[in-house]
């Protein structure tokens, strides 16, 4: 990748993802090597009532280690997390989790506005945040955050994503750093890993 140069030193990723989302983080995060350093942390929208399924189902395939965000633990290297469906998921300053019961955002709890926007304000600069199918508009203010607070934002190419409305929606708002198919998106999360080692 000749644009390396100008890629940021990441020290955590943030995902959103709504209809289409398990299929599209399946793409992109299964052939991540074993040993991938950078956090990754999950909002995808479900439905309340039952408790997720993710975190098994990816551990099964993926390499890193999979967990579902627990509230007060800190953020670790390798680590990709998922949000518990029923609570609002953010990062504190000292870069640990916290759940909240906070109203619904976008009639979404967890809400990956909520995700995004306090990462933002935790990693700045060293935030890289993606935005994948999905059919509202939850993320697209949150990725706007991120940018204005020096993040890299990623948004998947709505002409490849199952459910455009969200990538559209983010289109909307603000200009991100790349708009990329899946398999774009996993290359550049490799290389930012790779600078960030």
């Amino acid at each position: 990748m000749n644009d390396a140069l100008q890629l940021p030193t990441i020290k955590a990723i943030v995902i959103g993802a709504s209809a289409g989302g398990v299929e599209a983080l399946l793409n992109l995060l299964s052939p991540l090597r074993e040993g991938f350093v950078l956090p990754i942390i999950v909002v995808l929208h479900l439905p309340d009532a039952r408790r997720s399924q993710l975190a098994e189902v990816f551990a099964r395939r993926v390499s890193m280690r999979v967990l579902e965000a627990d509230d007060k633990t800190p953020i670790e290297a390798g680590t990709l997390y998922f949000a518990s469906p029923g609570y609002h998921l953010s990062v504190e300053q000292d870069r640990s989790f916290s759940l909240s019961l906070e109203d619904r955002v976008h009639h979404s709890r967890p809400a990956i506005d909520y995700l995004f926007e306090s990462a933002a304000d935790a990693y700045g600069e060293n935030l890289a945040a993606v935005l994948l199918t999905g059919a509202n508009r939850d993320g697209a203010n949150g990725l706007a955050k991120v940018k204005y607070l020096g993040g890299l934002t990623i948004v998947q190419d709505p002409d490849e994503a199952q459910v455009a409305t969200m990538p559209l929606a983010a289109l909307d708002v603000h200009q991100p750093d790349h708009i990329l198919p899946l398999r774009g998106i996993g290359r550049l999360l490799v290389e930012l890993e790779r600078i960030a080692c």
